[in-house]
């Protein structure tokens, strides 16, 4: 009898143990390590990228927090004006891209933001590398301001390089889309780069649904 309580004993203790070491941890204590470690990350790195072309080295970063960051652009191998560019942006950057878009021997940078809140709006920071000399500013037109282009837009717009030709695509809005669900086609734009040293600027080449 004191054979079987005792086995008994001993077999009530193991279970004990076992129990102790599987019990889950702290959950609280895990989800506050896992949030400390996200916010720590989203605020003290931004949109970093080198972009290199032609012999020419451009660094693009951002910093800050809210609707409007701080956007520095510092290129490498220009002859006369290898300054810092620093600006601020509307919203937060999503892309950068490097090509020669009018074939005359040297790059043109494009980066590509978007805006804060529901709608995010898509913009263009362009500029072009003058002769190896210097950077120019590139105009980007907005499709808010184009009758032929801005029925059915709200926003949501996405870039790309394709071909030599700059392209921004977004999805259509139909009158009774809530902003978060558009059910139209998709348009797309496609630009191309003109002008000289004294002004370059991105004009409408065509526009294609699908």
């Amino acid at each position: 009898m004191k054979t079987i309580q005792l086995a008994g004993l001993l077999a009530f203790i193991l279970l004990m143990v076992l129990s102790c070491n599987n019990a889950p941890q702290n959950t609280a204590e895990s989800v506050e390590s896992k949030t400390d470690s996200t916010i720590v990350t989203e605020s003290s790195t931004g949109f970093t990228k080198t972009l290199e072309l032609q012999g020419f080295t451009f660094d693009v970063s951002t910093s800050g927090e809210g609707s409007i960051q701080q956007l520095t652009i510092q290129p490498h191998g220009l002859k006369d004006d290898n300054k810092k560019i620093e600006l601020e942006t509307d919203g937060s950057v999503s892309n950068a891209e490097i090509a020669d878009l009018n074939s005359d021997g040297f790059p043109e940078l494009l980066i590509y933001t978007v805006s804060a809140g529901s709608g995010s709006y898509g913009n263009v920071i362009g500029y072009s590398v003058n002769e190896g000399k210097s950077m120019i500013a590139i105009s980007f037109p907005q499709v808010a301001d184009n009758p032929k282009a801005n029925k059915g837009y709200m926003g949501h717009d996405e870039f790309a390089i394709e071909a030599s030709a700059l392209i921004q695509r977004f999805k259509l809005y139909i009158e009774s889309d809530n902003n978060i669900n558009p059910t139209g086609k998709t348009r797309q734009i496609q630009y191309s780069l003109i002008g000289d040293a004294g002004a370059r600027k991105f004009v409408v080449d065509k526009i294609t649904e699908f």
